[in-house]
């Protein structure tokens, strides 16, 4: 059985598994000839995994870190929160038509404090993967997380959102049901909650299945994730009415946190483990653990009604635009 990790490798993480395949083989040579110390050899290949991980990820195109987000072996909103907090207690159900997998919620502990966490949950395999529909909410999904942030606002409790959505669900059955509505309701209630909010793009943060949750005191952007109002893929086939231009329209709708941090849209980029997320889920939820903490604490300094003017303002001032002088 090979030595290295049961996980997927995207193309250009292909030098990593080669090493670790090297050193698959040079253990089989050990076991054959137990007379020669293949150790130090072995050491030597594995020193030179986390050079090539961070070899990697410092030349990563927008592309690729959108590879990266959707990496299967990522960790999704359910692993940040066994990592961060303790007794998570899951809510269910909007209480009008019925619960959505693919938005999860409840109340959990985290540094000792009490918080609301809110996330879109994609599946771990190909069923779970059905269940959460891919982490496509449907309206009565936005209309669960909104239930659950009122809820934490009745008790005066801070919310935590967690964002990794291709989109919104766009099927027929969701139009029917008012997915735009529900979506349009859970940014004018967000803008005005008089508790903390935190947002964080943890992965995929797509359109208006992003802005659903997406409204918050602090907007914090993993380092591999991608914020926009629609996937390359989909950008590529209306533009060139082709996908094969995925990799322009990546680099072009500047996607990246890199991107979002200079246009004002994200707060602060969240450093991620060598290599990516999904190399080190402990280490990944620290280094998010650590910056949340720190973005509630300086929500938690203002008044409520301040806090809900500077979001207004906050949100007031992004874009670009010009004012005619002419008459």
């Amino acid at each position: 059985m090979p030595q290295y990790p049961n996980r997927q490798f995207l193309d250009f993480e292909g030098p990593i598994k080669d090493i670790y395949e090297q050193i698959d083989d040079t253990r089989k040579l050990a076991e054959k000839n137990p007379k020669i110390d293949y150790s130090a050899t072995i050491q030597q290949l594995e020193a030179s995994i986390s050079d090539k991980r961070k070899d990697i990820t410092s030349h990563l195109t927008p592309w690729q870190r959108v590879q990266l987000s959707r990496h299967p072996d990522r960790p999704y909103t359910l692993k940040y929160i066994e990592k961060m907090c303790t007794d998570f207690v899951e809510l269910h159900g909007d209480r009008n038509f019925r619960d959505d997998k693919a938005m999860v919620g409840g109340f959990a502990r985290l540094n000792g404090e009490t918080v609301m966490m809110i996330g879109q949950q994609k599946g771990i395999n190909t069923k779970a993967r059905q269940l959460r529909n891919f982490g496509m909410a449907n309206p009565e999904g936005y209309r669960k997380a909104l239930r659950l942030m009122k809820l934490a606002e009745k008790f005066n409790k801070p919310i935590i959102c967690l964002i990794d959505t291709p989109g919104a669900y766009p099927g027929l059955e969701a139009e029917e049901r008012g997915q735009g509505e529900a979506i349009a309701r859970n940014i004018y209630e967000m803008i005005r909650l008089q508790v903390p909010v935190v947002i964080v793009i943890i992965g995929e943060g797509a359109s208006g299945g992003a802005l659903g949750i997406g409204v918050g005191d602090k907007v914090l952007m993993m380092e591999n994730t991608w914020y926009t109002v629609i996937s390359p893929e989909s950008c590529s086939s209306i533009l060139w009415r082709s996908w094969e231009k995925k990799e322009v329209a990546a680099e072009q709708l500047r996607l990246t946190a890199t991107d979002m941090k200079g246009f004002g849209l994200v707060d602060e980029i969240v450093p991620e483990p060598l290599g990516g997320a999904h190399w080190d889920y402990a280490e990944a939820a620290d280094l998010l653990k650590d910056k949340i903490i720190k973005a509630l604490e300086e929500s938690k300094q203002k008044d409520p009604k301040q806090r809900v003017k500077d979001r207004i303002e906050k949100y007031g001032r992004m874009g670009f635009w010009e004012e005619s002088t002419n008459a």
